[in-house]
């Protein structure tokens, strides 16, 4: 298949209009035109990714996140950043990127099914329409009520984590839990909103969780990587039912930092 054409079977699905106003997503590099026979997927276009997509001999790069999110002045090989494109270019990947998109039409309804949460709605909303209301994240309620403690046991269980950072009192009781993959300093605000006991996310800070905990919200960060790794089988799932034809390969699932 040519480039051009998967990405009308991803667009059909999650659209770009779908992405935030200050996201970067779509085909960020390579050509349309390029025949492509082998996807490599991952969450992030690092340097290890990009290795591994050309010693896997692939065609097309697919991630999460975007490697170009702000602007670049010149594509050469002193900055790391422009450096990743040089090499897709030079072994003819096309390099394609969706993002908030994804977040909006995918990763918050596949984390909702991950956690298991149920009568849920949208966390924050970023557009309607006659599909009815969608968003970042999800807020449900769990299948039971349990203490913040078991509550760290059971997403540690259902993410397949080793580790989490917790705010809030490990005796509290918790039954509605918001999920927002990702960095999720903008959800605490949405999860108060909408009587979240515990807000499941990311890249949180010390004064924000402080400041969550002091408003009644309780903060389980499992961590960036950790909420939304989830990208990854869906959307070899997601390709190989759709476009069979094709070999997806998908990056091996490694946690960038370690605890210790």
């Amino acid at each position: 298949m040519l480039c051009k054409e998967i990405m009308q079977v991803i667009e059909a699905a999650y659209p770009k209009s779908a992405a935030l106003d200050f996201d970067n997503v779509g085909l960020l590099a390579g050509r349309a035109e390029k025949e492509v026979n082998r996807v490599y997927l991952a969450l992030d276009a690092t340097d290890k990714v990009i290795d591994r997509a050309v010693l896997a001999g692939a065609d097309m790069l697919i991630t999460h996140h975007p490697l170009i999110f702000s602007p670049l002045k010149r594509i050469t090989d002193e900055d790391f950043i422009s450096k990743r494109v040089v090499k897709l270019i030079q072994n003819d990947i096309s390099y394609y990127a969706m993002h908030t998109n994804y977040d909006v039409l995918g990763m918050a309804a596949l984390s909702e099914k991950i956690l298991g949460i149920k009568n849920t709605q949208v966390l924050d909303v970023t557009m309607s329409g006659d599909g009815g209301e969608e968003g970042i994240g999800r807020i449900g309620d769990l299948e039971k009520t349990m203490t913040l403690e078991e509550c760290c046991v059971y997403v540690k269980h259902r993410l397949k984590l080793g580790s989490l950072k917790v705010f809030g009192d490990m005796d509290k009781k918790v039954s509605r839990l918001a999920i927002s993959p990702g960095s999720g300093k903008t959800a605490v605000a949405p999860a108060i909103a909408k009587g979240a006991d515990v807000l499941v996310t990311g890249d949180i800070g010390h004064h924000d969780g402080l400041d969550a905990v002091e408003q009644g919200l309780s903060v389980i960060d499992a961590g960036h990587y950790g909420t939304e790794y989830i990208f990854i089988d869906d959307m070899k799932q997601f390709l190989e039912d759709k476009l069979p034809v094709l070999e997806i390969v998908a990056t091996p699932v490694v946690h960038p930092f370690q605890v210790i």
